[in-house]
């Protein structure tokens, strides 16, 4: 089912007298083409859960409409949307067994639609075996493990087959471990139902590894939208740069002059095309080459040894970051001895965005 949005807006009056009102989602509009999996990312407070809310109907948009399909929904109540919903807290039944949790919403259906209690049972068990739980059908959630308990939820959200499948913050409550197995089931579980499905996080990784497309927001706006590797490799601004990474771009105090980068005293890269003046110079921590001839200068910290990898931990004084994180095959040799350490940078690992908008500035790598 594809789903569109279009100028979406909701504000939330302020409380008291005087109190200014709180606009959560801010003229969005976007299309989730049918059979995807969505994830809406940012930080706390960016209306990330709103919008998902305002795709199931359990709030309705100040301004702006919203489609399933050809179909508009936006004054449609929940129960009619066919929306399955999976929460963070799970919201399972404690006196319930995972079975009778599953079949729950089955029971609430009337009409043409209604289900014997073998039918029920039947889906049940069809579903519960999807997500690999259909050996703990006689027990209760507190007998579960959080993981175990996640794909209760799951189920009993795609028992109904629902046209989309909404996900909020599923995994937060996970160990990382268990984490990391979860959203690989999630994956699995949405290719193989091919149901539409919204996945709200604020983690980068779990959006980067399970979606077809990234919708980055900010205070209530869409930053960008895109594939994961398309997002991370083509920021739009320096606010999606310093947001999908780990460990986190690093970012420094720069200008352009004459087609070349300058941070501090050093020419650093060559960025024809691009117009002279300040910027904000990021690089992605695998964008650089140690070279004791590069032209960019750091104060050696330390190295650690990451496996494969080494990281080397240095500081500058224009670097907007506490530390500068390098990123380099364990093959390479860092003199620890010297008080400096020197690299090349990746052109296409390097951004440009403007000191005051923030905005990315292109410019043409050789």
């Amino acid at each position: 089912m594809k789903v569109v949005l279009e100028h979406i807006t909701k504000i939330f009056p302020g409380r008291g007298r005087g109190a200014k009102a709180t606009v959560a989602a801010n003229d969005l509009t976007f299309e989730i083409p049918d059979g995807e999996l969505i994830a809406l990312l940012g930080p706390s407070g960016c209306g990330k859960s709103t919008a998902l809310n305002l795709i199931s109907g359990l709030q309705k948009p100040t301004e702006g409409r919203i489609f399933f399909g050809s179909d508009d929904v936006t004054d449609l109540p929940p129960e009619n949307r066919g929306v399955g919903l999976v929460f963070q807290n799970y919201a399972l039944y404690p006196h319930l067994s995972v079975m009778d949790n599953i079949i729950f919403p089955l029971g609430n259906l009337r009409g043409k639609e209604k289900m014997s209690k073998e039918e029920m049972h039947k889906k049940a068990h069809e579903i519960a075996k999807l997500v690999q739980i259909d050996e703990l059908m006689d027990r209760k959630p507190a007998e579960l493990s959080g993981g175990q308990q996640q794909r209760v939820a799951i189920a009993r959200a795609l028992v109904k087959m629902p046209k989309v499948l909404l996900l909020d913050e599923p995994l937060s409550n996970l160990d990382a471990r268990l984490r990391l197995q979860t959203r690989e089931e999630i994956k699995r579980i949405q290719r193989e139902t091919g149901i539409t499905t919204v996945f709200v996080t604020h983690d980068q990784d779990e959006a980067m590894s399970i979606s077809d497309r990234i919708i980055v927001m900010k205070e209530g706006t869409i930053q960008q939208i895109g594939g994961p590797q398309e997002v991370y490799d083509s920021p739009a601004n320096l606010f999606v740069a310093n947001f999908l990474g780990t460990p986190p771009i690093n970012v420094f105090s720069g200008h352009v002059r004459a087609g070349e980068l300058y941070i501090g005293e050093n020419d650093v890269l060559k960025v024809k095309g691009a117009p002279d003046g300040e910027v904000f110079a990021a690089i992605r921590p695998e964008g650089f080459i140690l070279d004791e001839n590069g032209p960019f200068e750091c104060a050696l910290g330390r190295v650690e040894v990451m496996g494969r990898d080494i990281s080397v931990v240095s500081t500058h004084h224009d670097s907007q970051n506490e530390v500068i994180r390098s990123i380099i095959s364990a093959e390479n040799r860092v003199d620890t001895s010297k008080k400096t350490v020197r690299f090349f940078l990746k052109p296409k690992k390097t951004f440009l965005f403007d000191k005051k908008t923030e905005a990315r500035i292109d410019f043409e790598i050789a």
